[in-house]
């Protein structure tokens, strides 16, 4: 393919640097596609739900987590490429690897189709067998005994025949509005008596309200059906007077994006509730049925829907229609992981620990102990308990005179915010930044705004145009004479469920620079404050792809120097071009790169003379990778940073974001004597990236011990906590 030279902004963010390598210009070869590779983290996460050597409920969680995660994916970015390639006028943007929106979707769709092929010869082949073995079976109508058809009996009687709703679909009854994700069972019907058409095509929505999976067992020997048998079987008494000629299950994927930009509004709350309706009726991009589903519904679906399938003769190699070998959307497998009675088929639980500097000696607090040094938590090993302990002492503590906080994401029974309104309440000056537009968690964030503003606390919801996406909370004291501030900084958000499972970082400090920091970034936010000069923290919009690719530079400077150089990066994704552009420079001067990136990753490693100094993995594993980490330098020279910034476009230019460094020594050895190199040791859960693209797991040889990370972190904090026995309640 042809090369294309580095345009103006490129050129510009990394002036200088053509001095040092002969590097000037980089070919689409250069780069992989950004849909395929969020495809390959799907099937990798596919990859654990497939290990026999995973427990079995664990396993039951993958395949869910598979099926949630392509659901996302194609709301978010097929419904994107979709828009490019077909709409009118739309412009054909080609990826930075030189495929068009078209040729993305074929070759997204054909992708696709291969994972869930493997997902259901999982879940069919081995999992559902396991499971029986295990004593927790799934039945069906047909095999059912006579007690199971009497409790079914009664299920439906009772409960299902009251929520259901019949919708015949002819002139007088016009095709119903499907629920973007709903699950729907089509009929045909033929009429015996009275009124109505000779022949009725039909839908019963299956709503969320009733179980997935009904009972018929007990705790012990728990046995369910699929809702859909019970009421497949009980179609007649749906529709009294019909027979049934046939049925299916249907299940429609919509657009889900909500896009703020150039929209107007003089209340964000009330634009995102608009949105937020809207996108129940969005556009169709998928439509999932059963393997040997009637041509006749498929039919009716794909024109009302507008969709691409197999009646579309001129889109032979896209289809939008998804035949699957087994019950429509595994999402729910994730209900029955979280069965009782059956821990020897997770893995083994453990206790977050409360690290050594927060446990409190007589008459000390929270805040004495942040004053005295840094703090570091490494979640979930180190418990979340103290992030939660510091708001609501602040809220109570009669020397705080004003909390500010961000919220991206948190839990419905959020104790974060809690502790808001309580603070609120007893006259506190409360801020609170909600991001209205964190993805399919705004109407729980509009939700919490209306309950925070109730109490008194002043919300605001950042920009229209950005998302606020960086996690800090701010705590200003009165001791003594003068006023102090406490500032916690991670990865992660405020949400105590996740931050058990998603491995984040964040910092305590009572640093002055970095509370001055801390203080500007919130006048930002709330008031557009501007011009402050930033002393540790590092911000996005304005300066972090700046300073992102400056911190690469300097490593290339080093090496092209002859002196000890080295980057090391964790993250989610690495997407951003000019950034993937750097690290070439870097790896083309010598510079040594580490990069454990566990989704995305569009940087192409181990290509001759560009990237041969690169190495890329992949950790998945029972906890999901979500810190950002990244280490410019070597020992005591070394800079390092944690973010909640993935290296994307998005992360650097549409959010607002913050990396902030670690700048306690102790700190620091901590994260380069302990956490990054578990990391770079793991040969047990690491997929190696490849330069075809293709991922391969990095499994130890005989020779080696096998070395897994997270529970190789998990040991050590429990050695820790056998010297300092002081368990956490998260």
């Amino acid at each position: 393919m042809a090369s294309t030279e580095l345009d103006t902004q490129s050129s510009a963010t990394e002036k200088g640097v053509n001095k040092h390598s002969a590097i000037q210009t980089f070919s689409s070869e250069h780069f992989i596609n950004r849909e395929l590779s969020s495809l390959e983290f799907n099937s990798r996460v596919l990859e654990e739900a497939e290990d026999c050597s995973n427990p079995l409920l664990e396993r039951l969680k993958f395949l869910a987590i598979v099926s949630s995660n392509l659901d996302e994916f194609f709301m978010i970015r097929v419904s994107g490429l979709r828009e490019q390639a077909f709409s009118a006028g739309a412009p054909q943007d080609k990826a930075a690897d030189g495929m068009a929106p078209l040729a993305q979707l074929e070759a997204i769709s054909q992708r696709t189709r291969q994972i869930v092929a493997r997902q259901y010869t999982c879940w069919n082949d081995s999992v559902r067998p396991a499971l029986k073995a295990a004593g927790i079976e799934i039945l069906e109508t047909d095999k059912l005994k006579k007690k199971q058809r009497q409790r079914l009996d009664k299920f439906f009687r009772d409960t299902a025949s009251l929520v259901l709703t019949p919708m015949a679909i002819d002139p007088s009854h016009p095709n119903p509005q499907y629920h973007n994700q709903g699950l729907y069972l089509a009929t045909e019907l033929k009429r015996r008596k009275a009124r109505g058409p000779k022949i009725l095509f039909a839908v019963v929505q299956l709503p969320a309200v009733l179980p997935r999976l009904v009972p018929l067992g007990n705790d012990k020997e728990p046995k369910f059906i699929f809702l859909e048998e019970v009421v497949a079987s009980r179609l007649p008494e749906l529709f009294g007077g019909y027979d049934v000629l046939d049925w299916t299950t249907f299940r429609i994927t919509r657009d889900g994006d909500i896009d703020l930009l150039d929209q107007e509004a003089d209340d964000m709350l009330h634009l995102i509730e608009e949105r937020l309706r809207a996108r129940r009726r969005a556009d169709a991009v998928r439509l999932e049925v059963p393997t040997g589903s009637n041509k006749t519904f498929l039919k009716r679906l794909v024109d009302k829907e507008g969709l691409r399938g197999a009646s579309n003769r001129n889109t032979e190699k896209y289809s939008e229609v998804y035949h699957l070998p087994g019950p429509l959307d595994l999402r729910t497998l994730m209900d029955l992981a979280k069965i009782s009675n059956f821990d020897h088929l997770r893995e083994p639980p453990f206790t977050p620990r409360t690290p050594r500097q927060l446990v409190r000696n007589p008459g000390e607090n929270l805040f004495s102990n942040i004053a005295r040094r840094d703090i570091l938590l490494h979640h979930p090993y180190d418990s979340f308990d103290p992030v939660i302990q510091l708001v609501r002492t602040a809220a109570t503590d009669q020397h705080v005179l004003a909390i500010k906080q961000t919220l991206y994401r948190t839990s419905g029974d959020s104790p974060i915010v809690q502790a808001l309104i309580e603070a609120a309440e007893n006259g506190k000056h409360v801020t609170a930044l909600v991001e209205l537009k964190a993805r399919f968690d705004e109407a729980a964030n509009v939700n919490w705004a209306r309950e925070m503003e109730r109490a008194g606390v002043h919300v605001v919801y950042g920009f229209m145009h950005l998302k606020t996406h960086c996690k800090l909370s701010l705590i200003v004291r009165r001791e003594g004479e003068r006023l102090r501030r406490y500032v916690h900084l991670s990865t992660g958000n405020y949400h105590p469920t996740t931050a058990k499972l998603y491995t984040d970082m964040g910092l305590f400090t009572a640093d002055e620079d970095m509370a001055a920091d801390a203080s500007a970034l919130f006048n930002l936010l709330t008031g557009y404050s501007q011009g402050h000069q930033w002393r540790k923290i590092v911000v996005a919009p304005d300066d972090l792809h700046r300073k992102t690719i400056d911190l690469i530079r300097e490593q290339s400077d080093l090496a092209e120097q002859g002196l000890p150089s080295r980057i090391f990066a964790k993250l989610n994704s690495l997407v951003d071009r000019h950034v993937i552009e750097a690290l070439y420079r870097a790896s083309h001067a010598g510079v040594p790169i580490d990069l454990i990136v566990r989704g995305i990753c569009c940087l192409r490693p181990g290509m001759k003379g560009l990237s041969e100094n690169i190495r890329v993995c992949s950790i998945v594993d029972r906890l999901l990778e979500h810190s950002r980490v990244f280490v410019f330098g070597t020992g005591n020279n070394s800079q390092i940073y944690l973010s909640s910034a993935d290296w994307m476009p998005r992360n650097f230019h549409r959010r607002v974001e913050a990396m902030f460094p670690i700048d306690n020594d102790k700190l620091r050895q901590r994260v380069l004597k302990e956490i990054v190199p578990a990391y770079l040791r793991d040969n047990v859960k690491t997929r190696l990236l490849h330069t075809d693209a293709s991922y391969e797991p990095c499994q130890p040889t005989k020779d080696d011990v096998p070395f897994r990370s997270q529970q190789e972190l998990l040991q050590l904090h429990e050695q820790k906590d056998s010297k300092n026995p002081t368990p956490s309640s998260a």
